[in-house]
């Protein structure tokens, strides 16, 4: 439920589109984001950093967006988000016990540390050449592309990391016994 919630401000932005224009997208975004995380916090007492940090893009990125009537703001967000992700990612090789992979799913999962390490430069790759694919589509096709883009693409390019990420991973899934 919470992964579905963290969508809705993309679907609604998608939707406000489509009936409007990108400017009422820009700010149905901005206020789908705002309740998101005031949700997040009432119903849960608790938002993640990169709930905040989104927060401050959204708001960053799209006020500038609706102030100066200019798209690329709310455009380039999803590329500076994406690399913040990448930078998460690839910062927590360096610093700290457990790589960002191993803390969200050694819980549910044994691996060797090396498999954890690689499995997280992985993660940290695929964020940041979202961010890359983000600036090309940006700049070499239509803004509807790009919000179609945004809305389906993206997420489409994520469900087919994590089904190749479990075909990696399915040699180190113990067998278990009928």
């Amino acid at each position: 439920m919470k992964q579905f919630l963290e969508l809705v401000p993309i679907f609604l932005f998608f939707i406000a589109y489509k009936v409007y224009d990108i400017y009422v997208a820009t700010a149905v975004m901005m206020g789908a984001t705002i309740i998101q995380v005031g949700y997040s916090w009432l119903r849960y007492r608790k938002v993640a950093a990169m709930q905040w940090i989104t927060l401050g893009l959204v708001v960053v990125m799209g006020g500038a967006t609706l102030y100066l009537q200019d798209e690329q703001f709310i455009k380039w967000k999803l590329s500076v988000i994406e690399w913040l992700f990448g930078i998460a990612f690839f910062g927590s090789q360096i610093f700290g016990e457990k790589t960002f992979v191993e803390r969200m799913m050694s819980a549910s999962l044994t691996l060797p540390k090396p498999v954890w390490k690689r499995l997280n430069l992985l993660w940290g790759g695929f964020f940041t050449s979202v961010g890359f694919v983000n600036l090309y589509v940006m700049f070499n096709f239509s803004t509807d592309d790009w919000v179609t883009f945004k809305t389906f693409g993206v997420p489409g390019l994520m469900v087919l990391f994590i089904v190749l990420q479990m075909v990696y991973l399915y040699k180190y899934v113990p067998e278990t016994e009928e």
